[in-house]
């Protein structure tokens, strides 16, 4: 993901946290916010201390990064979401860190197509 497909400022991530829409499931929470005007969609990702060391969240990170960056065909392109990990996020490996974020997202209603 390049920067510009990122959410990185507090101003950025409190626009999505009070304008945005929230979605949960037991290990993502995902906030999506409608963009008009916005070429690509963008991500920006929070995982709390309280989810494990360093080694432990930046894995969790990566296979955020690499679930969208895999359903970058699926998930619509003029919106920023922000994705906060839960705990339970730190015991899952990369397919099932995909198959819960596309769960979330199919719920929240903003994937553009179903995969057959």
């Amino acid at each position: 993901m390049n920067k510009r497909q990122r959410v990185k400022k507090d101003k950025e991530f409190q626009q999505v946290f009070k304008t945005g829409k929230s979605i949960a499931n037991r290990q993502f929470v995902v906030y999506s916010l409608r963009k008009e005007g916005q070429i690509e969609f963008r991500i920006g990702l929070s995982v709390s201390k309280k989810v494990g060391n360093a080694v432990t969240r930046n894995r969790i990170k990566r296979y955020i990064r690499q679930s969208f960056l895999e359903m970058k065909e699926e998930v619509q392109d003029n919106m920023d979401y922000v994705i906060i990990a839960r705990h339970q996020a730190a015991k899952l490996d990369f397919h099932e860190t995909k198959k819960s974020l596309q769960h979330v997202l199919r719920i929240a209603k903003v994937l553009k197509r179903e995969k057959k």
